[in-house]
């Protein structure tokens, strides 16, 4: 297969995404902070992630790939040279005026764009049948960002890894605690779908010598292509039974309490979120069951990253919480514990935005 270029805005889960294609042979430049950029270059980008029945954590390094792993600024290159742009940032920081101006310029550069952000870009909604796109405009922090791309050339991968820099570590390595796949919907033209496919293939023959006498292994974190638009929406549930759920009166708690403090009560919420996503559009087996995420989320211990970022003061935040809650509302369904946490989410961005001021 001929070796790829893959742009990606983003270091955090751009950088295990960029791994796993470096490992698969392919070429791939970061966009990120220059702190960030100059510890990835000088040292590589390093992913630590748990291997089922092996003990401890598996280290990759990018330097030790047969493909690149390289990092910049927003001006560090040109959108048109690469063949496939990933957005891997959340989604308040495409409002930043230098990274505006990238988006812009990748827009124009008419090349495949799939996001793994939590909250699905505006195009993407747009490839959706029967959304009032309207509707979901106070959804996002600015809508606008999205107004240049081409929904066709939009597509959506659910980012289900979890992962998260251990804050004693350089800015350069990430730990993967739960080391599942993203799973990836179609572009609407089958031959940057065929690009997509061909990628998957290569991470998914990865195979990798830790160097302890067993031989090579497979790795997790596949890159999954499904043709149904709907599979990255099986995320929805569960942001919004754990993830967003963390944010409470008394201050943050960790997903697994969030999800497990109550368990018929995050059941009841996981169904309502799988009832919307069917009134959509989507099959039973584009989505989830929730005895599967539930236990998953006994092993995430920590306060989502939403709610980390409204405890330390972010005026902004991904909000998948309101965007379901206005798709819903938009086709007759409201759940009393979603409006609870979109207002819990609402009145703290107002405290966070008034401090500010």
């Amino acid at each position: 297969m001929p070796k790829r270029r893959i742009l990606i805005l983003g270091a955090s889960y751009g950088s295990l995404l960029g791994t796993k294609l470096a490992l698969a042979g392919h070429d791939t430049h970061l966009i990120c902070l220059p702190a960030e950029a100059e510890a990835i270059n000088d040292r590589g980008a390093m992913v630590r992630m748990p291997i089922r029945g092996r003990e401890g954590l598996l280290e990759l390094s990018t330097l030790a790939c047969p493909g690149t792993v390289s990092a910049g600024g927003t001006d560090s290159a040109d959108p048109a040279a690469f063949d496939l742009v990933a957005l891997a940032m959340q989604e308040p920081q495409y409002r930043v005026p230098a990274v505006r101006a990238l988006m812009e310029t990748v827009a124009a550069a008419g090349k495949p764009v799939m996001s793994i952000m939590n909250m699905p870009p505006m195009p993407f909604i747009a490839r959706l049948p029967g959304i009032d796109l309207g509707a979901i405009r106070p959804c996002y922090t600015d809508p606008t960002v999205w107004e240049p791309f081409d929904p066709k050339l939009m597509t959506l991968a659910s980012p289900d890894p979890q992962a998260f820099r251990p804050p004693e570590e350089g800015p350069n390595v990430l730990q993967v605690s739960l080391p599942t796949n993203f799973k990836v919907a179609g572009f609407d033209d089958p031959a940057d779908t065929a690009l997509l496919r061909e990628l998957a293939a290569d991470v998914e023959a990865v195979r990798h010598d830790p160097g302890d006498g067993e031989g090579a292994i497979p790795l997790p974190v596949k890159l999954k292509v499904h043709d149904s638009l709907f599979v990255p929406l099986a995320k929805w549930a569960m942001l919004l039974t754990g993830n967003y759920r963390c944010v409470t009166a008394e201050g943050p708690r960790a997903i697994r309490d969030a999800v497990h403090t109550d368990p018929a009560q995050s059941a009841a919420i996981y169904a309502w979120v799988v009832e919307v996503c069917q009134a959509l559009g989507a099959a039973p087996a584009d989505l989830v069951p929730f005895e599967k995420y539930a236990a998953a989320a006994r092993g995430l211990a920590k306060p989502s990253s939403a709610a980390r970022a409204l405890y330390a003061g972010a005026p902004n935040i991904e909000r998948v919480d309101l965007l379901v809650q206005t798709l819903a509302a938009a086709i007759g369904m409201r759940h009393p514990v979603v409006d609870e946490t979109v207002g819990l989410v609402d009145a703290r961005l107002a405290e966070n935005r008034a401090a500010a001021a």
